[in-house]
């Protein structure tokens, strides 16, 4: 079972966006992946102050989201599409999750908000499992994942095999260059995405946007929290990973007792 991770990046606009996803699906289903997953809103952008991210409307993101379907089914490949969404009166930070016949077969939302983020969208409430062709998995969005270990480990405990992460860390106008996995000199994150998999004994599949000063990069990690692969800092593109579902038995994630934290 090969997934793979999309590292656009950051788009100038919706289009652009769209052009990206079908660009990088395409060749993500090329090498032989069945899903792939793109990084934190990247529908219509995450909403960085260096960045002019207009607020978008729901109907451009109805139509955004039908036009993923439409490339997903075209390539054969599901893909899991970060993006803004209105639910009601709620505006949320999701990632929704779409077959390779293109059906959208739900979304998770955000929970955990950073707190910059809070006058920008509303908290979920819930966690979501996904299943598509035999492969469970949950999904857990930027800092959520980072720093809540408690949405992966959630997700390892209802069976699993991988959890996604998307996200965004760093920026494309100031901080410092990576040119090592998982420098001692380099931020935590990609230590963080490391302990997700060792700490539940599942996949981790972390994704970010290909930017000058990254603070992570993409990566998928394995359940006994070897690197399987990451994309090289700052160039866009997409890795793919064959996973072996029998090594990601949550087995660590499983003997949490719950009962002791009353």
């Amino acid at each position: 079972m090969k997934i793979a991770l999309a590292t656009p990046h950051f788009p100038k606009s919706i289009a652009d966006g769209l052009d990206k996803v079908q660009q990088l699906a395409a060749e993500a289903a090329k090498q032989g992946a069945v899903i792939v997953c793109f990084p934190e809103t990247f529908i219509p952008g995450y909403p960085l102050i260096e960045a002019d991210v207009p607020k978008p409307s729901k109907a451009e993101l109805s139509e955004a989201l039908s036009k993923v379907c439409a490339i997903a089914k075209a390539n054969n490949i599901a893909i899991i599409i970060p993006m803004d969404w209105y639910e009601g009166n709620q505006f949320y930070n999701v990632a929704q999750v779409i077959s390779a016949e293109g059906e959208v077969l739900g979304y998770q939302t955000k929970n955990q908000l950073d707190p910059s983020e809070d006058q920008q969208w509303q908290p979920g409430n819930q966690r979501h499992l996904f299943e598509l062709g035999g492969v469970k998995f949950g999904i857990t969005i930027c800092h959520e994942g980072f720093r809540y270990p408690e949405s992966v480990r959630w997700a390892a405990r209802e069976g699993a095999h991988v959890v996604f992460h998307p996200h965004l860390s760093g920026s494309d106008v100031k901080g410092k260059q990576i040119i090592e996995w998982c420098s001692p000199g380099s931020p935590y994150y990609e230590k963080a995405m490391m302990m997700r998999a060792l700490e539940n004994t599942i996949y981790f599949a972390s994704v970010g946007y290909a930017m000058k000063y990254q603070e992570s990069t993409s990566a998928i990690i394995a359940p006994d929290g070897e690197c399987l692969a990451y994309q090289p800092y700052g160039q866009e593109g997409v890795i793919v990973t064959e996973i072996e579902l029998e090594k990601a038995t949550g087995f660590l994630g499983k003997r949490f007792k719950a009962d002791l934290y009353q």
